[in-house]
């Protein structure tokens, strides 16, 4: 994905705020802020179970070694 700099930064936020208002961009915004941050705790908790079982797997086949 390219960088998408500042003067297309500000063409955006003038689209924003031309489409939905300057009403509604706030709870638009703050919508975005909610989504993104159940998205990454989200991620966050798959990423640790897999890494869980990944250490278990782990732990096992050092057993079966070991055996």
């Amino acid at each position: 994905m390219p960088n998408i700099g500042i003067p297309g930064l500000i063409i955006i936020l003038i689209i924003a705020l031309i489409v939905f208002g300057p009403k509604k961009l706030p709870q638009l915004g703050r919508a975005v802020g909610e989504t993104l941050k159940e998205f990454k705790s989200s991620t966050k908790d798959i990423v640790d179970d897999v890494a869980e079982e990944f250490r278990l797997e782990d732990k096992e086949t050092v057993t079966k070694k070991n055996i």
